[in-house]
């Protein structure tokens, strides 16, 4: 495989880097915090379970509908301030006081208040987040015209990111014990959401401070976004989702990330029944701080070892490759587990842990790396950047994905017979389980890897495109430097 040395100019200031990284704990932190929270609506504020199914359901598929939307408006933007940072740093304000409002509910109000509340609260929060998180995906696509200092710079994102999950299972903790902080729980989510909000109205904006975007070359017939352009403006913005949903690696890329992605999230909350009702014999009391550990230790795995292995693996090998191998390693943790989740030693249970984390570490540092090569790609052939629509339709999948694997999970909980209401589960749902645990997601992984065989976009034919790029139309310079490309 031939290897380039990535260029001075080309490199992104660890500054830089570590203010992206920020972005990605910011974006990371909500549904992190929201995994915890959305427990306390039904046990805390005491919505009906299938409200608070729909309440989480329905603003997630307008989630889903409005990413495309904001990829085609943040693309077309011409401001002095670049065509990101604007959204990014308003997104960063609306999102964190969106999410604080939305959490100060009391369980005194009546059910249909609260659901009404939660409900069009959340919608407000979800078209805030989008606002924040669609730009700045498309940020971290076009900060590095390099192959190599892509990944690196995906990895930093990744690391910072897997902090909220190093954080967020301590949530249990301090909202559902008494004798901590809050006497109830209801209270705890009240004053948290403050804190999450807080910080990630800080840490959300750093990207928008710091980080340099690229200035793009003027274009003739370039989108101007007003209600005058109305109607060319909606032709355009169908003609670019066609174009993004055409590009065959891209395709293979959403397709794999849907497989892997939907893989592991189907089986998430599996681990945690697991531990609970096979290693515990379903004792709360038991079980104790085991399973926020075992997140914690995942998550750690994660930043601190599986990030910088894939990302060295891959300036080595090539960013295929690298997910190829990180993918077979997280197979190989999954298989583990039948051994190592053990009632006489549950200390086991962390041995498949940093086999199993090279499978999520390396799908999104890779992923996300080899989608800013595609919109290279997609520049060549059709003459625009468009990082926001390619971001938004790729976490469209994401998200997509997300609802499926949690439909799946409970279809597969009532096919291996679970019981929720039971105290102790049968011997042979706990082994239809674990089997499903360990099954289910490496179907998943061997198909996407099946599915990556195909994909072509290597280090030497991306500098191909970059070189064309360049030879097109000149160098890009980013906010502040000289250029590089």
């Amino acid at each position: 495989m031939v290897r380039y040395k990535t260029a001075k100019e080309d490199k992104v200031p660890m500054g830089q880097k570590f203010a992206y990284g920020a972005g990605q704990l910011t974006i990371n932190m909500y549904p992190a915090a929201l995994g915890v929270f959305m427990f306390y609506l039904i046990y805390g504020f005491k919505m009906d379970p299938a409200l608070a199914g729909l309440v989480a359901a329905l603003p997630k598929f307008f989630d889903a509908l409005i990413d495309p939307i904001m990829g085609f408006v943040t693309d077309n933007t011409r401001s002095r301030w670049g065509r990101r940072k604007p959204y990014i740093l308003l997104g960063s304000m609306l999102s964190g006081l969106s999410f604080i409002v939305l959490w100060q509910l009391y369980p005194e109000n009546t059910e249909m208040y609260n659901f009404f509340y939660f409900l069009s609260l959340s919608f407000v929060f979800f078209l805030s987040f989008t606002i924040y998180s669609t730009p700045f995906i498309g940020l971290g696509y076009e900060m590095t015209p390099d192959y190599n200092e892509r990944t690196r710079l995906m990895a930093v994102g990744q690391f910072m990111g897997q902090m909220a999950w190093m954080i967020a299972p301590w949530f249990w903790i301090l909202i559902g014990n008494p004798d901590l902080f809050f006497e109830e729980s209801t209270e705890g989510v009240r004053v948290l959401s403050f804190w999450v909000g807080g910080f990630s109205i800080i840490l959300g904006a750093f990207p928008a401070l710091f980080c340099k975007e690229m200035v793009l070359p003027e274009i003739e017939d370039d989108s101007k976004l007003n209600m005058k352009n109305i109607a060319s403006n909606l032709k355009e913005f169908w003609a670019a989702i066609v174009q993004t949903l055409t590009c065959k690696p891209f395709v293979k890329l959403c397709g794999t990330t849907f497989l892997v992605f939907n893989g592991f999230q189907t089986i998430a909350q599996f681990s945690y029944f697991i531990i609970l009702y096979y290693l515990f014999e379903g004792s709360i009391t038991t079980a104790g701080t085991w399973p926020p550990w075992y997140s914690t230790v995942n998550a750690a795995a994660t930043a601190f070892l599986i990030i910088p292995i894939v990302a060295k693996l891959s300036s080595r090998i090539g960013k295929k490759n690298a997910f190829i191998a990180s993918t077979m390693l997280s197979i190989i943790g999954y298989v583990l587990k039948w051994w190592c989740f053990n009632p006489a030693n549950p200390w086991l249970m962390f041995i498949p842990l940093p086999f199993i984390s090279f499978g999520i570490g390396g799908l999104f540092t890779l992923m996300m790396s080899m989608t800013a090569d595609v919109c290279d790609l997609d520049e060549l052939n059709n003459g625009k950047r468009r990082e926001g629509m390619f971001g938004a339709v790729y976490w469209l999948m994401v998200k997509i994905g997300n609802a499926l694997a949690m439909l799946l999970s409970g279809v597969v909980l009532k096919l291996v017979g679970f019981n929720e209401n039971a105290e102790v589960q049968t011997a042979e749902s706990l082994v239809n389980l674990r089997l499903a645990d360990i099954i289910i997601p490496i179907i998943f992984a061997l198909l996407a890897i099946w599915i990556m065989k195909g994909y072509n976009i290597s280090e030497e034919k991306a500098n191909e495109i970059r070189e064309a790029l360049i030879e097109r139309r000149g160098r890009v310079k980013h906010q502040g430097d000289n250029g590089n490309a």
